[in-house]
């Protein structure tokens, strides 16, 4: 018996635009809350986490109805039809009230860091500049000519004061910090003017050439634009409340469907093709992702100049991916009667099934729906590694291209794609791997790799080399894969065959609920400690832990028996 290739492929279309939409979702959603309405890394976690709270509870619910349900396109179709057609809808609503908010803010001036920092300004006040340094500006100059479009000394009273509340961080710049642009470098040097009046680093030297290298664009005009926003949003709360209001519309709609999508796949394929069949079904995802990746970087959405742009046209363009993907899928599905046919095979595997169990065989001792417990110590430390490294992932995955703008100055797509790139590239030999050495030693392997590129991260900024974060993020995409792969069978390994569905549950409820409280958690952190920074050691740190939970695991590491189509060895837990 063979997989119909062609017909996994366009079923696998529904799991291609969920993966376009979430991608393009977990990328620009959080530079929305950020830089258009102004929410600090606390709140704007709280929202990031409502999908995972809502398919906590959402997923279940309507992956029953599409059970009962029985219509003359079938079981599924009907949900995932008016499903994406709602998030469609919905997300690009979403931009039309971002936009709002645009207006509100303004960005007519937004572009005046680059005129201004590209041609330099001289410092006005003393001589910190002479002719063989670079040229310099000042950070209430540079904000002046901003907001107001004045020298700071043509201000008034109120306009500094207001000036001063958006751009002044006691704990780290004062009001006469310099950035010193080095044309060669292309590098930015931070320098403030003491009450003695002395021009010193941030370490506080006398003026050398030590001073900290920083992202001037970000420390000067990102947090700037961040509070500014958030004092417009508190004038007008409202555009918050409906913007709010249509990300819910949005979440819903997605939850109505994804269930349905991925059971489509068990529905019109038998028992033994299921592995193989999610093979495709991931690499389709994967393929979602991976356009939405390359359509940023031809919208520039992770450009550090473009935190402010209207996200439509790009939204647009992700949905007609969604679209396109929906009418392949509706012309082409015929969900009804390939489950009728799925159904007559599987009828004839069943009763081939049930003729060899009749045949004279040793007989096996009944089995107990409890688990023993060294097994069950077994899940429980499984399942608090699957909690452990989702905290660590989900909570980079979660803020990256917030990240990626605001500390790195790089565009966040690029990096993505090679980490969702490498992930590809390793499901097979990490298949290969774990049928040789087993799950566990595997998945140890990966937890040490994630680990290690999380721990590099912490040392990389605006000024690291673009080949150093590129090969991070393609060990990080290789780590995942190598844990993810090999992670979902060792839970179900430990279920029976009449509970295959519960330990899916378990699975899925500890991964869940990680990625609901990882965005708080990371986001009040960064917030509370006053730096993005501390991302990747949180991340790396989580991650670390689970190296211990699943040293602990001594069960469902049996090997798998060696495959003989290499595609098996893609499938696995859709996350």
């Amino acid at each position: 018996m063979k997989l119909n290739y062609k017909r996994t492929l366009l079923v696998g279309f529904a799991f291609f635009l969920i993966s376009a939409f979430w991608q393009a979702y977990e990328a620009i959603v959080p530079l929305m809350l950020t830089n258009k309405f102004g929410l600090n890394q606390g709140a704007s976690g709280i929202i990031m986490s409502l999908d995972n709270i809502f398919a906590l509870f959402l997923l279940p619910i309507f992956g029953a109805l599409s059970d009962k349900k029985d219509t003359r396109f079938g079981k599924r179709t009907p949900f995932i039809v008016m499903g994406a057609i709602s998030a469609v809808i919905c997300f690009i609503g979403l931009t039309v009230v971002d936009n709002a908010q645009l207006k509100k803010i303004g960005t007519s001036r937004d572009y005046l860091w680059e005129s201004q920092m590209s041609k330099t300004v001289e410092y006005k006040e003393n001589d910190i500049t002479d002719k063989t340094s670079p040229k310099g500006i000042v950070l209430k100059d540079y904000a002046a000519r901003l907001y107001f479009n004045k020298d700071y000394s043509d201000l008034s009273a109120d306009e500094q004061a207001q000036l001063k509340a958006w751009f002044v961080d006691e704990d780290k710049l004062n009001y006469d910090t310099v950035y010193t642009y080095n044309r060669l470098t292309e590098t930015y040097k931070l320098y403030q003017k003491t009450e003695k009046g002395d021009i010193v680093d941030m370490d506080g030297n006398i003026k050398t050439d030590k001073a900290r290298t920083y992202n001037a664009y970000v420390s000067i005009v990102s947090s700037a634009k961040s509070l500014y926003s958030n004092s417009i949003t508190q004038q007008n709360i409202f555009v918050l409340v409906l913007f709010i209001v249509l990300l819910l519309a949005v979440l819903i709609s997605m939850a109505t469907f994804r269930s349905p999508a991925v059971a489509l796949m068990p529905d019109v394929t038998v028992k033994p093709l299921r592995s193989k069949a999610n093979a495709i079904i991931n690499l389709m995802g994967t393929a979602g992702g991976i356009l939405v990746l390359l359509l940023g970087m031809i919208f520039g959405t992770g450009k550090v100049v473009n935190q402010q742009m209207s996200y439509t046209y790009y939204v647009i363009a992700v949905c007609g991916i969604m679209i396109t993907a929906l009418v392949i899928f509706m012309m082409t599905v015929k969900e009804k009667r390939w489950n009728k046919e799925m159904l007559e095979q599987q009828a004839i595997l069943d009763e081939q099934e049930e003729q060899q169990e009749a045949a004279p065989a040793e007989v096996v001792a009944p089995t107990t729906e409890k688990l023993p417990k060294d097994k069950l110590r077994s899940l429980l430390f499984i399942l608090a590694s699957v909690a452990l490294w989702f905290i660590g992932y989900n909570a980079v995955t979660s803020k990256y291209s917030v990240y990626a703008v605001n500390v790195l100055d790089k565009d966040y797509n690029t990096t993505l794609l090679i980490a969702q790139a490498a992930a590809v590239v390793a499901y097979i030999p990490v298949g290969i791997v774990a049928s040789k050495l087993g799950r566990k030693k595997t998945i140890l392997a990966g937890i040490i790799m994630l680990t290690t590129a999380f721990t590099g991260a912490i040392f990389i900024d605006s000024s690291s080399p673009s080949w150093l974060i590129s090969v991070l993020f393609a060990l990080a995409g290789v780590a995942w894969a190598t844990i993810n792969v090999n992670s979902f069978p060792m839970v179900v390994e430990l279920a029976k065959g009449s509970n295959t569905g519960k330990y899916t549950g378990y699975y899925y409820t500890a991964s869940m609920s990680a990625q609901i409280v990882t965005p708080i958690l990371s986001g009040y952190l960064m917030t509370g400690l006053g730096t993005m920074k501390i991302l990747f050691p949180y991340a790396a740190i989580f991650v670390a832990l689970s190296f211990v939970t699943m040293l602990f695991v001594k069960h469902g590491d049996s090997r798998p028996e060696q495959v003989k189509d290499k595609m098996e060895l893609l499938a696995g837990a859709d996350d």
